[in-house]
């Protein structure tokens, strides 16, 4: 069997707009955005324009509008994964691991799961240089999912609603993008479009709840700004090494952006904790994977960001659901 390759697309037009530069660039318009990235997704531009895309971008940047466009175009190029029919999911996107603090993102799923929580995380295998969530998950004894429907029917597992699912499953369009890092040695749009992935569903606000993370405070007020003006459920808070899970030696700030609306729910007078954990090294996965069996245990206590962090989560899901899932009266 034979298969029809897709017809090229000529992006000379849209470079022509987005890489004239820092100061000359201007921002394409949602639709156009929209276009020129499902057509990256679906291998129809050249490799000389791809790279002069992901260049220019990564020049430019990418406006909200723009953004906006690329999502909805990454969601088209998902396989599908049904949500489950009562509950939202917290959807954990992991993509950078570890390079000195310990990854703890499996730590965070594991619990959320243990307390009924439907939990999605999904990632990339490896990343050269840093431990991957997906490494300390095998370690951990948790399987990887190898289809959408493997991770859906997890989702609905009462005992322990915990899926994990490689990008490569999920969306192999947006693995292969993500994949040109190793390439031209930078990250490109697909490294940011790949954490706003609400992969649920109908990809609906109502479906689930999103974890994202920033790590310079000034981004913070611009995906504030982007997640106000886009339908949204994400929990925004500064993350640790590029990981949405809270620092274990801090407290930090947690905002919950829904509706339109933007709601403060933790916002500490003080960055430090009473006690200080001690921690793993972060650049050993036997070692982070057994730290964190010792914390599932009871050995060693939950760090009290990552409790504020799940209590923050249980918070907004009961809100969101109450609205989202109520019985007609």
């Amino acid at each position: 069997m034979t298969t029809t390759p897709a017809a090229p697309f000529s992006a000379a037009r849209y470079i022509k707009e987005i890489g004239r530069g820092v100061n000359g660039a201007r921002a394409l318009p949602r639709e156009d955005a929209q276009t020129l990235f499902d057509a990256m997704l679906a291998g129809r531009v050249s490799d000389i324009e791809l790279g002069a895309v992901l260049m220019a971008y990564r020049i430019k940047g990418e406006a909200p509008h723009e953004l906006a466009g690329m999502l909805e175009a990454a969601h088209r190029h998902c396989l599908p994964l049904a949500a489950p029919p009562d509950r939202p999911v917290v959807v954990i996107p992991s993509y950078n691991g570890a390079r000195k603090q310990p990854n703890l993102v499996p730590l965070l799923a594991l619990l959320l799961a243990r307390d009924g929580v439907p939990t999605l995380v999904h990632g990339s295998r490896a990343f050269h240089g840093r431990v991957t969530s997906m490494a300390l998950f095998e370690a951990l004894g948790v399987p990887l999912c190898a289809t959408t429907r493997a991770a859906q029917d997890q989702l609905r597992d009462a005992s322990h609603p915990l899926a994990v699912l490689p990008i490569d499953v999920l969306s192999p369009a947006l693995s292969t993008l993500l994949d040109k890092r190793a390439i031209i040695g930078l990250r490109n749009s697909s490294h940011t479009i790949v954490k706003m992935l609400q992969p649920v569903g109908a990809h609906t606000p109502a479906e689930a709840l999103r974890l994202y993370s920033y790590t310079h405070p000034e981004y913070r007020e611009t995906l504030t700004d982007y997640f106000s003006h886009e339908p949204a459920n994400v929990l925004l808070a500064r993350g640790t090494e590029g990981e949405v899970v809270a620092d274990a030696r801090r407290s930090g700030r947690i905002d919950w952006l829904h509706d339109g609306h933007q709601r403060t729910m933790v916002d500490p007078t003080s960055g430090s904790i009473g006690e200080v954990p001690e921690l793993p090294a972060g650049t050993d996965v036997a070692d982070t994977a057994a730290w964190i069996r010792k914390v599932l245990d009871g050995t060693v206590p939950v760090p009290a960001p990552i409790v504020t962090q799940i209590d923050t989560i249980k918070e907004c899901l009961k809100q969101a659901t109450r609205v989202a899932w109520a019985s007609p009266v």
